[in-house]
């Protein structure tokens, strides 16, 4: 399963935004911590950010490219 929630850290404990399902109980859970954006402009830096490094893989595609899933899979 996964979900995402929002936490707010305070006196050693993350005090999430809504409770886990019941049947979580007593269950070991991974948790990523990542610090939400401060604001829009933090948000936008971010997001150009990930397109500069998307846009280092990217590359043009023949214009009479045509994705095949069968040739894919070998079907």
């Amino acid at each position: 399963m996964t979900k995402i929630l929002e936490a707010t850290y305070s006196n050693g404990s993350l005090i999430l935004s809504e409770a886990l399902d019941a049947n979580l109980e007593g269950k070991k859970l991974k948790v990523v911590i990542l610090e939400a954006e401060e604001d829009e402009a933090d948000r936008i830096a971010k997001v150009r950010r990930f397109l500069a490094h998307a846009k280092q893989y990217s590359f043009a595609l023949p214009s009479d490219y045509k994705f095949d899933r069968d040739e894919l899979y070998d079907r």
